[in-house]
């Protein structure tokens, strides 16, 4: 490590637009941030890469592998930066830390509804770094939504784009009309079975707890707080009742627009 330090200077490290703006600030810098750009750039060395790609978040680090590669006698590697996808929230870049993210191997109506999910002003922006489209046909589109056009439609036709890319055009159309059934309050074709024996003494099942037994609710306690906010339907109806208990039968527990659960009790 200290051989690898030696590579690099702190004046270098210091042109970093936000280790700049902190010192500048009185902001501290804590040494490990400085350690980051030089094992990450280390990483080239050991690669003898050619190439690397990153986001507009990394040019720094890229460079810092460029110079080390030169340190150590390499010819450094050419760099490629691509711009952030924002997430499903429309500020932070996507991230599954942040829990703002579509999966490449989530199913394809997750995939779908995530991507209806996002706001009209992001939908261009996913459409123009996402799309396979022509920068041409995305102009078309907005002249189309600007004279009046639903932008929804113009959404669909993404969230189709991207659901086929990862599944197929056949999976893609199910999951249109599995979100169009769940919009009108319909149940989709495939559900979570779930069977649940009874006690001995045959004693139903308060709501609550059917909730968490069901893998709907992390808790009884979160079950009963999801009720109270109107988020728990039984069989399509609205359960305003957290005292509810449910004997032998068969339910479709749904909570939210998304999570369903075919409870058997028995």
């Amino acid at each position: 490590m200290i051989e690898l330090a030696a590579r690099y200077t702190v004046a270098r490290m210091m042109e970093r637009n936000d280790f700049h703006d902190r010192f500048k600030s009185g902001t501290p810098i804590s040494v490990h941030e400085f350690l980051y750009p030089l094992m990450q750039g280390y990483d080239s060395v050991v690669l003898k890469s050619d190439l690397e790609l990153g986001g507009t978040d990394q040019k720094f680090n890229l460079l810092v592998g460029r110079h080390l590669q030169a340190e150590y006698g390499q010819e450094p590697q050419c760099i490629l930066t691509m711009p952030l996808l924002e997430g499903l929230d429309g500020v932070e870049k996507m991230s599954k830390s942040k829990n703002n993210y579509i999966g490449i191997s989530e199913d394809a109506n997750t995939m779908f509804a995530k991507v209806l999910s996002i706001s009209d002003v992001l939908m261009w922006r996913w459409y123009t770094l996402l799309s396979f489209k022509s920068e041409a046909d995305i102009a078309a589109l907005k002249a189309e939504v600007q004279a009046g056009r639903n932008p929804k439609d113009v959404k669909v036709a993404l969230a189709k784009e991207i659901t086929a890319r990862f599944h197929s055009h056949a999976a893609a159309d199910a999951a249109e009309q599995d979100f169009i059934n769940r919009s009108k309050g319909g149940v989709p074709d495939e559900i979570v079975e779930v069977f649940l024996p009874m006690g001995e003494d045959g004693a139903p099942l308060g709501i609550g707890a059917l909730l968490k037994l069901a893998g709907l609710a992390a808790s009884s306690g979160e079950g009963n707080r999801l009720i109270d906010g109107g988020g728990v339907r039984i069989d399509s109806s609205v359960v305003c009742d957290k005292g509810l208990k449910l004997g032998v039968g068969t339910y479709v527990l749904q909570v939210g627009k998304r999570k369903f659960a075919r409870v058997t009790l028995g």
